[in-house]
């Protein structure tokens, strides 16, 4: 599983796209995106996870042919499919067939990349035209510059979400194949000396837990490399690939800080680690009522048995009034559980026969879906069939950060287009109302955005995402447990709750990550989570 944001020396070095550990996925398994499984003519057959059912996988051959309208030469996708400067040979573990691939040249390869973008890109007449290919020296990195160069309200890029992953690698987060890591997830308070980096929570059962770390715990060093100090691209690599290992077995000695000591050094392990998505349910009692907790951190497979249990465990004898959905640490996932969610929370009066969220794709409807294929409904049945209980609540209180991404904000976006009230506490979210439809050619797969979500009332534009309320920025707390009714985002919720209004606080002594690492928009988007975790997920139909 990779745990971590990454560190820098000075400023954060670009993260490798397609680390083979890449998984907190995108959480791990899981991962962030409206993702699709590309398919057929795009040159190797799709993957089978994130297929957006009806779709027509790829785009027709013959496209526009002009690439913006300038008759640029663009050709279509179809036509340069699977002609590769290195065919793959065997057999494609996705459709137990050889693969599609076809001698071919690099040409070949970016010719594909440049049709693909035209035929499907969002903003594809935003590309600048007049890059040329043979400026650039592989698919990859001309793939990498064909994008809109426009920026949001704020300045920040408005594509900052463009990236590639090896194929095979991305076949096997997909099929869920193993994830190492030690079962701690860890923020970057400060990436550049003198560093902060932290433990933000741990997984039940996993190594961390097993060695009795906890969150607010601080990583003094590594394998004897300090990591508050230290400088130069060869530490800052070590480091950050002993944070984010590769294989089960691999060992790293660790020594941590906890209130303000230095602790003996712990030898860390990977194993296996199976996220446990939903944690600390519980039910607090506060003087005008009782209010629900739950730590909800990725929108996986697993994670829709344990949000049904918390919500019966809040409706059936808790009754409480109100609820902290705590998703600082959600990058996002699978569509459909943020859709049962949002429908659990609110009441059936409210979500019936409302869109939870549409998907809007360019004006050349690349993937020929009717109205009716683009829509996500409020679901209310589970994924075996069975009705899911519902809360009937008009308002939800959200804790957030930057690392609130994708699924995470269609909750948010999808109860607020149909009247629900949604009170944001903690950091402003990341902003990625888009998605993907991951194309395979040649054995990478290309993940350029497709589309974007947008809820019953069609609002849909927050890339620079959703900010709290007024007056309820607050930083994360590593001085607390989650769930502490004394951690300072959960706190002032409860105040938020109780008075109308967060409360008025000195500057805290640790800084919420937010407000302490360089600007995103001087980054590009190489996930450090799985692709599995940090995106919107648009799955197979559920099975009748």
């Amino acid at each position: 599983m990779l745990e971590s944001r990454k560190i820098d020396d000075a400023r954060r070095l670009p993260r490798p796209v397609a680390w083979a550990a890449a998984g907190a996925v995108l959480a791990a398994a899981a991962l962030l995106s409206a993702c699709g499984g590309g398919g057929g003519g795009g040159g190797g057959g799709g993957l089978p996870i994130g297929l957006i059912p009806g779709a027509t996988t790829p785009p027709p051959a013959g496209g526009d042919g002009g690439g913006n309208g300038t008759g640029s030469g663009v050709v279509a996708s179809a036509t340069v499919a699977g002609l590769c400067a290195s065919p793959r040979s065997g057999i494609n573990p996705d459709t137990g067939g050889a693969y599609p691939d076809r001698s071919g040249t690099l040409d070949n390869e970016k010719s594909w990349v440049r049709g693909w973008i035209d035929e499907t890109y969002l903003w594809y007449g935003e590309v600048p035209t007049t890059l040329k290919a043979a400026d650039y020296a592989t698919p990859i990195t001309w793939f990498n510059v064909l994008k809109t160069t426009a920026t949001t309200p704020s300045g920040r890029a408005k594509d900052r979400f463009h990236f590639t992953y090896d194929t095979e690698v991305y076949r096997q987060l997909t099929q869920g194949g193993v994830s190492a890591g030690y079962g701690m997830e860890t923020a970057a308070i400060r990436s550049s000396p003198p560093r902060d980096i932290r433990i933000a929570f741990v997984e039940p059962g996993s190594p961390a837990t097993n060695a009795n770390l906890q969150r607010g715990a601080k990583i003094l060093d590594i394998d004897g490399i300090n990591v508050v100090s230290s400088t130069g691209t060869a530490n800052v690599n070590a480091i950050n690939g002993a944070l984010s290992p590769k294989a089960i077995g691999e060992s790293h000695t660790f020594t941590f800080e906890v209130n303000g000591v230095a602790q003996s050094p712990v030898q860390l392990t990977a194993a296996k680690i199976t996220s446990t998505p939903v944690q600390n349910v519980q039910v607090i009692d506060t003087g005008s009522g009782r209010v629900g907790y739950l730590l909800f951190n990725d929108h996986i497979t697993t994670s829709e048995a344990l949000l049904i249990n918390a919500v019966n465990t809040f409706k059936q004898g808790a009754g409480i009034q109100d609820l902290v959905l705590d998703m600082r640490y959600n990058g996002g996932g699978q569509l459909l559980i943020a859709s049962r969610l949002a429908y659990m929370i609110s009441s059936p009066s409210v979500t019936a026969g409302k869109t939870f969220e549409q998907l809007v794709f360019n004006d050349k409807n690349p993937f020929h879906l009717t109205l009716a294929q683009t829509l996500t409904p409020f679901t209310g049945t589970s994924r075996g069939g069975q009705p899911l209980p519902t809360l009937g609540l008009s308002r939800v209180t959200v804790l957030t950060g930057p690392d609130t991404c994708s699924a995470s904000e269609s909750v948010i976006n999808s109860l607020r287009g149909v009247g629900v009230t949604v009170n944001l506490v903690g950091g402003t979210t990341c902003g990625k109302p888009y998605g993907f439809y991951p194309q395979d050619n040649c054995g990478t797969t290309y993940f350029a955005i497709q589309f974007k979500g947008a809820n019953q009332r069609g609002e849909g534009d927050y890339s620079d995402g959703f900010a709290p309320n007024a007056g309820c920025t607050v930083a994360d707390d590593f001085n607390h447990q989650l769930g502490d009714k004394a951690e300072a985002r959960l706190a002032a919720a409860l105040a938020l709750r109780s008075s109308g209004s967060c409360p008025v606080s000195t500057k805290p002594a640790i800084e919420g990550l937010e407000k302490s690492i360089e600007p995103e928009a001087e980054q590009p988007y190489l996930p450090g989570r799985s692709p599995l975790r940090e995106n919107r997920l648009i799955g197979l139909p559920d099975p009748a």
